[in-house]
Formats: C-alpha cells, sequence, structure tokens
C-alpha cells in the first residue's frame, strides 16, 4: 500500500511517498526557516502563506522522486493537529481535496505520533510496546507506546517544552533562530561549570521554566563578564540530565525495557549519547531517528498515517467533508 503523507504544522511544507509505513520511495521537505531567521522565529502568517504557495510544487516534486503518478497512490495521510492553525488547515485542505478528486481514501494524522513512528523508518524490524522520550519546540511527553495506534502519556513537561527552552536560551545568549542547534554548538565550545536547577517531582512530569529563568537571571547579573559558551554548555548538560533520568526512572518502574526518541529535539548529539549510554548501562534497548527524519517531516506523518489505515481509521472523505484541523489535539484523540 502506498501513502502519500502532508505535513505543514508549523514551517516545513513537506509531503512524501512511504510504502507499507517503512519504504519511503520519497521525502521532500521545504523549509522556511530562512524566511522566519529575520524574525527571530516562526511568523504563523508568513508560514500559512508560504505552505500555500508552496505545497502544489512540494507534491509534484514528491511525486517525480517517486517516479510516481496519483494513480499509484492508494491512500492520503495528513497532519490536522496539534501546531499552528492557518499551517495546519493548508494541509488539511489540499489532502481533502486531493483525496476527494481521486476517490481515495484519506488518514487524519496526529503530528506527535508521526515524530514516534519516525523510528519505523530508520527501523525496520521495530515493532511496540516500547517507551516513547518525545522532545520537540511544542511537546516533551513519555509516553507508554501499548500498539502502533495505542498510546497513553505518562509524562509531560508542566510548563515550558525543552525545545521551546532551548528556543529561550538562545535569544537571551544572542544566538539566531533555530535557537537549539545553535545553543549545541555555543555549548560544545564551553565547560560545565553552573550550577543549574534541575526540578525533580513524584511522578514523571517535566519542568524548564526554573532552568530558563535561572539562565536569564545569570546572564543579566554577569553581564559582559559572562561566558556564553559555558552557561550554554551547563544548560544543555542539566536538560538532558533531566529527561534522560526521568526516562530510565519509568522505564524501570514500569518494567519497560525499549526506548526510542523522538521529535525535533532528538537531533541533540549530547541527549542521544546519554540515552545511548544510560540504557546500554541497564540492558535496555535504544532507538535513535535517523537525523533526517528528527525534524518535521512527511515521511513520519506516512508512516504513522499506515498504522491508522491498518487500523481502520481512515475514512471516505464524502462522509466526513467536514474534517478540520486542531490546533491542540491531543494525543490519542
Amino acid at each position: 500500500m502506498i501513502c502519500l503523507g502532508i505535513e505543514s504544522s508549523c514551517d516545513e511544507t513537506s509531503v512524501a511517498i512511504v510504502k507499507n509505513g517503512r519504504e519511503v520511495l520519497a521525502n521532500v521537505v521545504s523549509t522556511q526557516i530562512p524566511i522566519h531567521k529575520k524574525f527571530g522565529g516562526v511568523v504563523p502568517e508568513i508560514a500559512s502563506r508560504k505552505h500555500l504557495t508552496n505545497i502544489a510544487f512540494v507534491v509534484k516534486e514528491a511525486l517525480d522522486n517517486a517516479k510516481l503518478d496519483f494513480k499509484d497512490i492508494d491512500y492520503i495521510g495528513v497532519t490536522y493537529g496539534p501546531g499552528l492553525i492557518g499551517a495546519l488547515l493548508v494541509g488539511v485542505a489540499y489532502a481533502k481535496s486531493l483525496a476527494y478528486a481521486l476517490n481515495i481514501p484519506i488518514v487524519p494524522t496526529h503530528h506527535i505520533e508521526g515524530h514516534i513512528a519516525a523510528n519505523y523508518l530508520t527501523y525496520e524490524s521495530l515493532k511496540p510496546p516500547f517507551m516513547a522520550l518525545v522532545v520537540s519546540g511544542g511537546h516533551t511527553h513519555l509516553i507508554n507506546v501499548k500498539d502502533y495506534t495505542d498510546f497513553e502519556i505518562i509524562g509531560k513537561t508542566r510548563d515550558d517544552a525543552v525545545g521551546e527552552a532551548f528556543d529561550k536560551v538562545a535569544r537571551v545568549l544572542g544566538l539566531p533562530y533555530p535557537g537549539g542547534p545553535e545553543v549545541s554548538k555555543l555549548a560544545r565550545e564551553g565547560e560545565f561549570t553552573y550550577k543549574l536547577p534541575k526540578t525533580k517531582f513524584d511522578n514523571y512530569d517535566f519542568s524548564f521554566s526554573g532552568i530558563k529563568t535561572a539562565v536569564i537571571n545569570i546572564a543579566h547579573k554577569e553581564g559582559e563578564s559572562l561566558k556564553r559558551e559555558d552557561l550554554a554548555c551547563s544548560f544543555e548538560e542539566t536538560v538532558t540530565d533531566e529527561l534522560v533520568d526521568t526516562c530510565i526512572k519509568a522505564m524501570k518502574d514500569l518494567n519497560i525495557n525499549k526506548v526510542v526518541l523522538a521529535g525535533g529535539v532528538s537531533a541533540n548529539l549530547v541527549l542521544r549519547d546519554k540515552l545511548l549510554k544510560a540504557t546500554k548501562n541497564r540492558d535496555y534497548e535504544c532507538f535513535l531517528p535517523d537525523l533526517k527524519y528528527c525534524t518535521d517531516n512527511a515521511a513520519m506523518i506516512a508512516s504513522a498515517a499506515h498504522y491508522n489505515y491498518v487500523c481502520g481509521k481512515s475514512f471516505d472523505i464524502k462522509d466526513k467533508l467536514d474534517l478540520n484541523a486542531i490546533a491542540n489535539l491531543k494525543i490519542g484523540e
């Protein structure tokens, strides 16, 4: 079965062609980073307009790369939440019109389920159950993945997502957008010299507002004498420790011996290295998505859509023309 996947939840217009949920025939990503860089972050209205002008061209490029035509597509998977509502609407509207015109099923797909499914593209034999540590600009979740379409959130951030914290720290340190990679780049030049707060709860939740505030206060207090590279290093080391420690504790308590990393921050090399070492020390299995599948892309959406399709979660768009984007869609809904 061949799926055409569409992802437009933020500032990437992406279309992919994926066979049977695992074999990527094409994955085209048109990024808007250069456009939003001068604003220091994503401007929702601009993002929506760029999706509108890009999407038809990206669809054509994906089909050309896969050497396929519309008649070869069996169903369409599309991100319908969560994300920026205007950006999501472009992808959903295009997917609906395409499914209607081709008379094929449509599979509305959760963005975070897509990030988890990115691991299926990297590891052909990977199967649930496993723990998923989801780390991105909008989410920090620990999810018990019981089956391909059965998700239980067992921990989440109580305030900032970890990617959001990276971006805010980047601004304080005078680094350009996107902030996460820039903080990591600067951190490689520094040392872990600042003691920053690490939050611990009785459950498996996270909090990053405290460390973000601590970084801001240190930067303002030290002014020009601030060693930016040391503060960046200390921040990265502290937040990655919190993520890995909480994840390992949850795995131990719930007797889960397999974990996957997912989301845009899964590209962070310090986090990847720490999770690998922590799981290896306990004889747990650790799966890290290929770097090209860490950031937003349609291949991961097509993969997740495949398993929803297999489980009967597709439908004829003519029976559900009111399908809409949901900006704050919860996983499992």
